[in-house]
């Protein structure tokens, strides 16, 4: 096909070392290889990727879907970011075992706390299967037909795939649906939790600190894989063993240095790195702020009530996070686009390839693509910023137009399909009890007083004193009855009354517009991505993120995010007691921590200057889903643990640009001080396998 002659190309006239990119861990031998090791690697491409022997890719798991996690002993024990169990460790607390605020530890096995639906995924295999998925699909299909035969295609060869009963499928696109490619999985959902250190420690700096540096963020938490009496992945059972790895990684005491080779390892969830400038623009100054204000709007209420409220701070310390966020990425996106000049860079670059396309004749091809998305993208912007708006007020800050706009896809369902009557109230009640678990009505109420009139003119926070939904009972009693019942007494709440006529304005119009407009900038969008590689083959095209197992490569590094500003890459637990505010929900600090840092007593955790490193920057190109992702040496041991980026390098969804972009990872040595030292999970640590790879070397 085209498209491989193309990578085939691009694949051998770069060898030099390059920070950015996220590849596919199958693919590294050649270039990537070389880079790495330019940059100070000694791994192969077959000690990061092997089908056939144990290899770095065994020991990373996918963590319930959206971060990630690593094995890091031969009991499976998994290291992951606090934030990512974050719900776990909330789900297990109470005001009388608050683990949120005082941590938890388990000192044996059958202390070792199950957790119902988590799971982790790890990657088995990857093939190529282009060529398979797109059999049959031509140029002069329209974008409907194309997808049913890629469809199609994929459902039958899935069918034919050699496995093992206890794994799965999956096909993921790549290049805008220039290339396929096949993964073989095996999902482990007997996960239980071993230890998280408290939030003061695990979410130190909280809101202020998060996406910036110098970070003091003590963020993971230790969980366990469990399997059944042939190491097979197995449901919950109080006979399923620790699982013994294929792989795990070795836990190094030698700490980074500036210049140091850093891989990290991971399920990075999205990113869009081919955008035209008129996107980035849309989205830094139109998209961005709408949602922004309603983020800030809800923040506003659930903060002051945390404050005030130890109940709500247990409750809400999830929910909060989660909303807060995207908020400060979004923020810190639009000032790294600015500051970067990445939109009159990005016109630079389509002003080259403009001109690839009149050197090489391909003027009449795709000469139209981008006047084609400058009228696309004028058309697209109001519909996509108010579809986001509603997702933002309905699903993501509001909870009482959660459970309505999720009363009405119940209802919807059962008025087309009635035999799906007592399924789907079932799955209803459970969203019900699943939002009423950590629900507070004032909290919510006002919430809804601040981003409803960001939303629309009409709004009535009366329907609080007059609904059933935000009482579990009356909401479950809605619910009781003959089908033909539970529809009247729905449509009769006042809460329903109120947003339902928002809710079919959004299915019946504002969605319909947007996917119809959306799927002609995608199918614009793969278009694009083919033009690039055939007009401009010698520049580097790493996939986007698709939350598949990729590799990105780096070195620890420092950086400057402003005039006369320069930021080590490494920060101490000295800057944990700079920051220490006594009583202060996001700088607070354990008395125990105090107490260690007074007597100094390090173990064997110090760095060579006698203080313990809490986290360092890397140049490695990470985003969301890379949470919990392990920052490995140059040998192939853990040096630290990955969970944020720099404000200024949020941007590198759209734009990474090595100057300003900066990955945050907690040093491994940090993790292993508050283990060992802090918990006093002494067992932990000799659980694990550490090493001194700098040391032997010498």
């Amino acid at each position: 096909m085209k498209f491989l002659k193309f990578l085939l190309l691009f694949i051998t006239v770069q060898v030099s070392a390059q920070q950015g990119g996220m590849w596919i861990p199958s693919l590294l031998e050649g270039m990537n290889e070389t880079e790495m090791t330019n940059l100070g690697s000694k791994l192969s491409a077959q000690d990061i990727y092997d089908v056939n022997n144990s290899s770095l890719k065994d020991a990373i798991g996918h963590f319930n879907g959206g971060c990630t996690s690593e094995i890091i002993s031969d009991q499976g024990l998994i290291l992951t970011n606090h934030h990512c169990g974050f719900g776990q460790i909330q789900s297990h607390s109470s005001l009388e075992n608050d683990y949120l605020k005082d941590g938890f530890w388990a000192m044996n096995l059958d202390e070792e706390l199950p957790n119902e639906d988590l799971f982790i995924e790890f990657i088995v295999r990857i093939e190529d299967v282009t060529d398979q998925v797109l059999a049959g699909v031509t140029d002069t299909m329209t974008s409907k037909e194309k997808q049913s035969q890629i469809s199609k295609n994929s459902n039958a060869y899935e069918a034919t795939v050699t496995k093992e009963a206890w794994q799965d499928t999956k096909i993921k696109s790549f290049y805008e649906g220039n290339q396929y490619f096949l993964f073989v999985t095996e999902r482990f959902d007997d996960i239980r939790l071993v230890g998280a250190p408290p939030s003061s420690i695990g979410k130190f700096g909280s809101d202020t600190d998060n996406w910036v540096f110098p970070r003091h963020t003590g963020d993971f938490a230790l969980f366990r894989i469990y399997a059944d009496e042939n190491n097979r992945p197995a449901k919950y059972s109080k006979d399923n063993k620790p699982y013994t790895p294929k792989h795990f990684l070795p836990v190094s005491l030698d700490g980074v240095e500036e210049g140091d080779f850093t891989l990290v390892f991971g399920f990075p969830g999205r990113t869009n790195e081919y955008l035209p400038s008129v996107a980035i623009e849309h989205i830094t100054k139109e998209f961005n702020p709408s949602n922004i204000e309603i983020r800030e709007a809800a923040l506003k209420v659930i903060d002051a009530k945390m404050k005030s409220s130890d109940d709500v701070r247990i409750k809400y310390a999830s929910k909060q996070a989660r909303i807060a966020n995207a908020w400060k990425k979004w923020i810190g996106e639009n000032l790294g686009i600015e500051k970067s000049n990445a939109i009159a860079n990005r016109r630079e670059f389509e002003a080259q390839f403009t001109e690839a396309l009149k050197q090489k004749a391909l003027e009449s091809k795709y000469g139209t693509i981008l006047p084609e998305f400058e009228k696309l993208y004028k058309d697209f912007a109001a519909v996509n910023i108010k579809r986001r708006n509603f997702i933002e007020v309905f699903i993501v800050t509001n909870e009482l137009m959660q459970m309505t706009f999720r009363t009405y896809q119940f209802e919807r369902a059962i008025l087309e399909k009635p035999e799906l009557f007592d399924r789907a109230k079932a799955s209803l009640e459970e969203t019900f009890k699943g939002i009423h678990q950590n629900y507070d009505v004032a909290v919510d109420r006002g919430v809804f007083e601040n981003v409803m009139p960001l939303y629309t003119a009409k709004v009535d926070a009366s329907i609080y004193d007059k609904t059933a939904l935000t009482d579990l009972e009356g909401a479950l009693k809605l619910l009781n009855g003959k089908q033909k019942d539970v529809i009247k007494k729905l449509n009769k709440d006042a809460a329903y009354k109120y947003a339902k006529p928002l809710i079919e304005g959004f299915y019946n119009t504002i969605d319909p517009e947007f996917q119809e407009k959306n799927l002609a900038i995608s199918t614009l969008q793969t278009q694009y991505m083919t033009a690039l590689m055939e007009a401009l083959p010698e520049e580097r095209y790493f996939p986007d993120a698709n939350s598949t197992l990729r590799v990105t490569y780096g070195q620890v590094k420092g950086y400057s995010p402003r005039d006369a500003v320069y930021y080590e890459p490494v920060s101490y637990l000295d800057g944990v007691i700079e920051k220490f505010v006594p009583g202060d929900y996001e700088f607070d600090v354990p008395k125990k921590l105090l107490d260690l840092y007074e007597s100094k007593d390090y173990g064997q955790y110090a760095d060579s200057n006698g203080k313990v490193p809490v986290c360092f920057l890397g140049t490695n190109h990470t985003t969301g889903g890379n949470s919990g992702s392990p920052a490995i040496d140059a040998h192939g041991n853990l040096v630290g643990l990955n969970f944020d980026r720099v404000w200024e390098g949020t941007m590198s969804d759209m734009n990474y640009d090595p100057e300003i972009c900066r990955n945050i990872m907690v040093d491994a040595r940090y993790i292993l001080f508050i283990i060992d030292k802090y918990a006093g999970a002494k067992h932990l640590i000799e659980e694990m396998t550490l090493v001194h790879p700098k040391k032997n070397k010498e």
